[in-house]
């Protein structure tokens, strides 16, 4: 493609060479240039892309993208050992370098043009806000799929383009992947994308040249600060805010104290959701259930749909997910009986994911790795009065003593009972890291028991259960590897129970009803 067209949507001013070349690929990593491929000089936290130009030119780039002018550019020439010669002599040379005000943003915009702007071949659905990013995000993903709309992922999990999944790097990845990324979903006959949109992601243009039809706000608290993040949560909140400013429809969480600001200003169409009676899609007098083995929450819907609504998800933070998903599948045209009957089956992997295994008792995975998450897991189960709560649960490796701390105290002081066990030591002993839990735990009155083995830690949750039990296997949710000495080997939950279920005596099992792996 001729630089001309790539260059055609942004300022910028010609260092050196000619515009009218051909650029055959496109990259930020100097270690990927080949001759003839356009390179992105970024400024990262802590290594300046553009320190990488005399090499990149060496390799045979076609062009250069830098914010540095003539003069810096000199500089880093000079400071480089390899260069015979001044920037003279580089202008000489076959590549061409533009200085733009952004590179970053440079970046998104010319990986659009060249990867043929394919977000605008896509219905494009971004997600922001502090929590709930992740479940809203394959909550409308599976809302979708059920009603028959194929439907891509770009989020912390995964990158899945209709073919292939491919684990995420960032939550919100650069704007290279995800351009390319959306023409691989074009070419495989994805009709949807569903992207989680991060105060990162935003903050670093990494979403420029973006098509969002849709902006999707779940709420908002005080996060990512700090060094190399933001400078403070108002820095944060007007990164996020950006999203409603690139997106055709806004879909806003009413009931956040920050929904106010987040729609202040913004141009595109609103629509909001929540539990406040203002809401156009408005939640009133929810209900918790448990029905065989399986918690969920109902409530009537009310205001531009009317009708009773049942998810098969716990906790009241299920009402705002399931309310987003319920919106945005309204403005696609899924008829009211259709979503009614995907929120009534839905399933997020990882995310409070019950394993039906049991009409006794509740069986399920969570992602709650932390004790501010598994707090809040565990006072929306409090809800609704089981007999006991069953926390089975540790902490990874080479991370901060004072998480492992956190969720022994959390799981001490809200479960009736714990198993502690190993989940991603890393290259730490595992019993080393239990027993900094049991520091925490010591803080409380909770009975425990540590078993090291995972699958033996589920065995001895699933053989014990008793009627009227909520176990919770936490931490892992949607991973299914444990990293051990630097090395990931395959280990997924659902193969650890259904091991289990295999080589136990089902009679013993309280209320054995296999409808999962039936």
């Amino acid at each position: 493609m001729k630089l001309s067209e790539l260059v055609k949507n942004i300022d910028y001013e010609i260092v050196c060479g000619d515009i009218d070349i051909e650029v055959n690929d496109i990259t930020n990593d100097s270690r990927k240039v080949k001759e003839g491929m356009l390179y992105f000089a970024i400024p990262g936290a802590t290594v300046d892309g553009a320190y990488f130009i005399p090499e990149v030119i060496r390799k045979g780039a076609a062009v250069v993208i830098t914010e540095k002018n003539e003069h810096k550019l000199e500089a880093i020439l000079q400071d480089d050992m390899t260069v015979n010669g001044q920037f003279e002599e580089i202008k000489s040379e076959k590549t061409t370098i533009l200085r733009v005000d952004s590179a970053r943003y440079a970046m998104g915009i010319i990986s659009s043009e060249f990867y043929g702007n394919p977000s605008k071949e896509l219905t494009v659905i971004g997600i922001t806000g502090t929590k709930g990013k992740t479940t809203t995000s394959y909550m409308i993903e599976n809302m979708m799929e059920l009603a028959g709309v194929r439907t891509g992922l770009i989020g912390t999990i995964e990158i899945y383009d209709g073919k292939n999944s491919l684990p995420a790097a960032n939550t919100t990845p650069e704007s290279i992947t995800i351009h390319k990324a959306m023409r691989d979903m074009v070419k495989n006959e994805i009709e949807c994308v569903v992207m989680e949109v991060s105060s990162q992601g935003l903050m670093l243009d990494r979403v420029a040249g973006v098509d969002f039809d849709y902006g999707i706000f779940t709420n908002l608290s005080p996060d990512h600060i700090g060094p190399h993040e933001h400078k403070d949560y108002e820095d944060y909140k007007a990164c996020k805010k950006k999203l409603f400013s690139l997106c055709k429809k806004a879909i806003y969480n009413i009931d956040d104290p920050e929904a106010e600001y987040m729609m202040d200003g913004s141009t595109a169409f609103p629509l909001t959701f929540g539990e406040n009676e203002d809401a156009d899609y408005c939640a009133a007098g929810h209900r918790l259930f448990i029905e065989d083995g399986i918690m969920g929450i109902e409530f009537d819907i009310e205001g531009t749909l009317e009708g009773t609504i049942k998810v098969a998800l716990p906790g009241e933070f299920s009402i705002h997910n399931s309310l987003a998903a319920l919106v945005v599948a309204d403005c696609l045209g899924v008829s009211f009986d259709e979503i009614k009957r995907i929120l009534s089956e839905i399933r997020v992997r990882g995310r409070v994911e019950m394993i039906p295994i049991s009409d006794k008792f509740t069986l399920m995975i969570d992602y709650a790795h932390n004790g501010m998450a598994l707090e809040s897991l565990l006072l929306a189960i409090k809800e609704y009065n089981p007999k006991r709560i069953v926390t089975l649960f540790g902490c990874g490796g080479n991370r901060a003593a004072s998480r492992r701390y956190e969720m022994g105290e959390v799981s001490g002081k809200y479960s009736d009972f714990s198993i502690i066990t190993s989940d991603n030591p890393r290259n730490e002993d595992p019993q080393a890291i239990i027993d900094d839990i049991k520091i925490g735990m010591a803080k409380t009155d909770g009975e425990y028991i540590d078993i090291i083995d995972r699958k033996e830690a589920i065995r001895y949750a699933i053989m014990n259960a008793k009627e009227g039990d909520v176990i919770i296997l936490a931490g892992k949710g949607h991973e299914d590897y444990q990293e051990i000495k630097g090395k990931k080997y395959h280990m997924d939950e659902r193969d650890l129970i259904r091991e289990v279920l295999e080589e136990e005596d089902e009679t013993q099992i309280c209320g054995y009803n296999n409808r999962y792996f039936a």
